[in-house]
């Protein structure tokens, strides 16, 4: 199945002028072909194309469905943004094929990247819903100070930090993650977390975690995290 991406399928029934590109010049789809359209909401339509005019192609749709992600608590990844953005582009790719729901660039004393464009981020994260055909797509926020997120996050149930530092007593984030409840978990820079900013989160309630023995960059952590939280679903047995 190849998927389209039109965010405002039900009120302007055309395909965007990327999405025309690639439906009638690359696949060489004509008026009467029928395709599959996702809105980035949570909705999937059956379509079929009515016609093709310039750079944009009219379509009616015939049939919805919701597609409900497959994961029950929601899913934050809070982190640092790496020197090399290859790698946080990298990142988003990959965890929207697992499956999350959120990507917050995280602002951080020792962050080796001070300013980051949202725009690249969310183009991979759209290409990457429809090649792992999900309905849905994560949200990317703007980057953030790491004190301004640690003040607005006390409403998520669960909340978690990973770091390196072995001072500080940690527990392994698969014996504490609950997969029915909202979770975030906090991934640090390079030169990870600052003595300070593990205590803030500390104080504000984060539950302090190590995602194993190994010694992992900002972006393996990352995706360790949200694919320990998918196979903890997995193995569950919910009533």
């Amino acid at each position: 199945m190849i998927q389209f991406f039109a965010p405002d399928i039900t009120t302007d029934h055309r395909l965007p002028e990327q999405e025309t590109s690639h439906c009638v010049k690359v696949l060489r789809h004509v008026p009467g072909d029928e395709i599959t359209v996702v809105d980035g909401k949570g909705w999937r339509y059956r379509c079929r194309l009515t016609e093709i005019a310039g750079k944009r192609a009219e379509v009616e749709i015939v049939d919805e469905e919701f597609v409900k992600p497959y994961w029950r608590g929601g899913i934050t990844l809070a982190v640092a943004p790496t020197k090399h953005l290859d790698r946080m582009e990298w990142l988003v790719e990959k965890l929207t094929e697992i499956g999350f729901d959120r990507f917050i660039p995280l602002l951080c004393r020792y962050s080796e990247r001070k300013e980051l464009k949202t725009e690249r981020l969310e183009k991979i994260a759209v290409s990457a819903m429809k090649q792992s055909l999900k309905a849905t797509l994560p949200a990317i926020d703007p980057m953030t100070p790491f004190k301004r997120f640690i003040a607005e996050s006390v409403r998520i149930p669960q909340r978690f930090i990973a770091y390196c530092d072995p001072s500080v007593p940690r527990r392994l984030f698969c014996n504490e993650y609950n997969p029915l409840k909202d979770a975030v978990i906090l991934i640090g820079p390079e030169g990870d977390f600052s003595p300070d900013e593990i205590a803030m989160a500390l104080d504000a309630g984060f539950a302090p975690i190590s995602l194993g023995e190994a010694r992992l960059r900002t972006e393996t952590a990352a995706l360790v995290a949200c694919q320990t939280c998918h196979t903890i679903q997995l193995t569950t047995d919910f009533p």
